[in-house]
């Protein structure tokens, strides 16, 4: 037991006044809450408890059996007899000559726990044997390799030779059992985490045992498919490798990904996330834990969503439209041309979108350059829809509240109605746009932008608007870029970096900060995006003192919305009720 736990244990009348019990953990004692399940207090203590069904954000069936562990309490006292206390003041355990699990038994006060020892080691010894006597010992090809617990436990845990010499029982293999998922069967050690999640937290119940013993089979219901937007996060949940996911199903070895921690940007939630890259690809986007976010999960459309960068339509160096046609340009030409043409309007005459997609330091860097430019038409797309009750926030931007902070654009959609009118009647004749398609995001049309005399956009990927602009300047992805974002809770998040940008393209603030230096024919100190924050935090009191290293990985609160997560609010809820540690 380390120092710092040592200094901090209570006295036991006092600990007892505050909930908590003392327990001896492989020979130390440690003081936890009333009422916390085994497993969790071996794991306050550093000692390791083997598992595959357990989770704690899941209900604990009890079904693997690999978190047995030896408990032990003091003797039970004869009518009369008083207890009697050894010089640490707790009474002598007797220790119990059969294992108990782990996962679904609470500790009690005087409780001894044994992590290590004899039982225990030939009890996961056995344990493991059982797993393993219909399981393929093919982990070489198996698209879980590296990432499989089975195979890590059996190392750790395993006897090393199998005293099996009868035929395995073959399972189904490469099952279809959703539009995003595969199952195989034979690999299934039946932890039932998947089922339980489907039930418990996507609210689908779509999944199931069938068949007895070792013909156990996970199917789907009759007439379903394991199609939930949520279905790919049972995907995560499988320690081994009986559920795969289609889009990275033998794509890449997972020792050669680089992972990156950063969030989601499809919608104003703001999922905690992993990308995981090789060189200039993405490979896939997995959750990652926040409890004041998104739990352990994400909806299987955000987390897809990063394939819409890796087509045949990014952009990839500056374009100059001549004679009616795009022609590609060096950057320092594509600025200068920009600055010049916009030098040939009037303020009143020029209006910007920008977007709720942009980072707080994108969105600083646009207002700089719209006091530059001296117009006040600036606007960004509102995207609304309808929220799941879960994750997915009825708000599709993921960075409005960093807008209303910034802009202060609380009344955009009357702006850009304002910006479509100018264009129609001619008051504007130039038109800067930031991440967004016009077309697409604000039905735009061509006739709206029939007597726009100058559009500059800048865009990550080819579409309508780049179509139609004048100057059209290559910008990054959510993977190719750093910033900051805040979520519909009024938590600041982080956007991190996990690879560059393909070709020439660059990331969106040193565009819109060389625009801006090209326009006002002066240079300034931000060469990094730190000196962007830097100076958002001078100017913006709700940034005060923010830096990147404040922000850190899990974000902080930065001001109050009023607004909660609804799948968050669920599992409060489970907590408050027993059902899950959380």
């Amino acid at each position: 037991m380390s120092e710092t736990t040592e200094t901090q244990t209570l006295p036991k009348d006092l600990a007892a006044e505050k909930g908590l019990v003392n327990v001896q953990i492989d020979g130390h004692w440690i003081q936890v809450p009333r009422g916390t399940r085994m497993i969790e207090a071996c794991k306050q203590a550093a000692a390791e408890v083997p598992h595959y069904c357990y989770h704690p954000k899941l209900s604990s069936p009890g079904n693997c059996r690999m978190c047995m562990v030896q408990m032990g309490m003091p003797p039970r006292l004869a009518p009369g007899q008083d207890p009697e206390y050894n010089n640490e003041g707790y009474q002598d355990i007797g220790w119990m000559p059969r294992p108990v699990i782990a996962c679904a038994n609470t500790v009690a006060e005087n409780m001894g726990i044994r992590t290590q020892g004899e039982l225990v080691e030939k009890t996961r010894e056995g344990v493991m044997e059982f797993l393993l006597i219909n399981h393929p010992l093919d982990c070489p090809i198996c698209d879980q390799a590296g990432e499989c617990t089975l195979q890590e436990y059996s190392v750790e845990h395993g006897r090393g030779t199998s005293r099996f010499i009868e035929d395995k029982v073959k399972k189904p293999k490469n099952v279809d059992i959703g539009p995003r998922v595969n199952l195989d069967d034979e690999r299934c050690v039946m932890c039932s985490r998947c089922v339980r999640f489907m039930d418990e937290v996507a609210d689908d119940a779509v999944l199931g045992f069938t068949e007895r013993g070792t013909h156990t089979t996970l199917t789907c219901h009759p007439d379903r498919k394991l199609d939930s937007n949520y279905g790919m996060n049972t995907i995560d949940l499988c320690p081994v490798g009986a559920l795969t996911s289609k889009d990275f199903r033998f794509q890449m070895r997972v020792w050669f990904l680089k992972e990156t921690k950063s969030i989601d940007v499809n919608c104003a939630t703001g999922c905690n996330t992993t990308i995981w890259t090789r060189g200039s690809q993405v490979y896939r986007v997995t959750p990652r834990r926040n409890d004041a976010v998104n739990s352990e999960w994400m909806p299987d459309s955000h987390r897809l969503s990063f394939h819409k960068f890796q087509g045949n339509d990014r952009l990839t160096d500056p374009m100059v439209k001549a004679d009616g046609k795009h022609e590609v340009s060096a950057w320092n030409q594509a600025l200068d041309a920009s600055a010049e043409a916009l030098k040939q309007f009037d303020a009143a005459e020029v209006a910007i979108i920008a977007s709720a997609r942009m980072t707080n330091e994108e969105l600083f860097l646009t207002k700089t350059l719209a006091q530059v430019l001296g117009t006040e038409s600036i606007a960004t797309v509102a995207r609304d829809d309808q929220a799941d009750g879960k994750l997915i926030s009825a708000d599709r931007n993921p960075n409005t509240q960093g807008v209303n902070l910034i802009l202060g654009t609380e009344g955009s959609a009357g702006r850009l109605i304002s910006i479509k009118n100018g264009l129609q009647d001619g008051k504007i004749k130039a038109l800067v746009i930031l991440q967004e398609d016009v077309f697409e995001a604000a039905e735009f049309t061509h006739d709206d932008l029939a007597g726009c005399e100058l559009i500059i956009s800048v865009a990550a990927v080819a579409n309508h608007t780049a179509e139609a602009s004048d100057i059209v300047l290559p910008s990054s992805s959510f993977a190719e870029k750093r910033g900051s974002m805040i979520n519909v809770t009024g938590r600041l998040q982080r956007l991190n970096q996990a690879l560059q940008p393909p070709g020439n393209a660059r990331e969106d603030w040193e565009i819109i900060r060389d625009l801006t230096l090209k326009l006002a024919g002066e240079q300034n100190d931000l060469f990094i995006i730190e000196d962007v924050l830097k100076l958002l935090a001078s100017s913006v009191k709700e940034f005060e003192g923010i830096t990147f290293s404040k922000i850190g990985d899990q974000g902080l609160p930065l001001i109050d919305t009023g607004e909660t997560i609804p799948l968050l609010e669920a599992e409060k809820q489970r907590i408050n009720n027993g059902e899950i540690v959380g």
